[in-house]
């Protein structure tokens, strides 16, 4: 979801609240409780709350091109976004997409302040769509982070979006494009012919 269909929420976090810790994504930390547990200590030091996030998130347009992308896909296909965002943050960002189907994780959170998360499940963008080809989906997967890495290898086809070049560079195996139109034309070349 972040970096592909939406702005990255803890980033647009670090610049509303000018603490630029909180600008590290799963684009720089492949570990993700490692990122996480750093994120949840710098909100506990600054006395951030669920609310002031959530406040931020409100103001956050989708990223350009991404309604359109999805309104085009989802009239060719079924579409599911597999996040390792929050449930608690991304009600804003599905709202704008027309509520498609989303799998993520949920934050622990008592009196507005976020304590802990809970992971669906360990790698669950993985184990979803290795749960989908086993229901005999043919799954075609998108995604711009080392966090998806696990996803795309275990998809029938995988793309890198809006990556940056680490990832593509550690990544050469997926084919990386940066424009939705170039995005929808692969999947488009993916999807079999009846």
């Amino acid at each position: 979801m972040e970096g592909v269909l939406t702005p990255e929420i803890w980033i647009a976090v670090a610049d509303k609240t000018g603490i630029p810790e909180l600008r590290r994504t799963t684009r720089d930390e492949p570990d993700y409780d490692k990122l996480m547990q750093s994120r949840l200590a710098i909100l506990d030091r600054h006395g951030l709350r669920l609310s002031d996030i959530q406040e931020v998130i409100a103001t956050l347009p989708l990223l350009p091109g991404a309604k359109g992308f999805m309104d085009q896909l989802r009239a060719e296909v079924q579409v599911v976004i597999l996040s390792d965002t929050f449930e608690q943050f991304a009600a804003p960002f599905m709202r704008q997409l027309g509520m498609p189907a989303l799998l993520c994780h949920t934050l622990i959170v008592e009196n507005d302040r976020i304590t802990n998360y809970q992971l669906r499940i360990a790698d669950q963008k993985r184990k979803a769509v290795a749960a989908f080809k086993g229901l005999n989906y043919r799954v075609i997967a998108a995604g711009d982070s080392f966090n998806d890495t696990t996803m795309l290898a275990e998809a029938d086809v995988g793309f890198l979006f809006h990556a940056p070049e680490n990832v593509i560079a550690q990544f050469p195996q997926f084919k990386a494009v940066d424009d939705y139109d170039d995005l929808l034309a692969l999947i488009r070349q993916a999807i079999p012919q009846h």
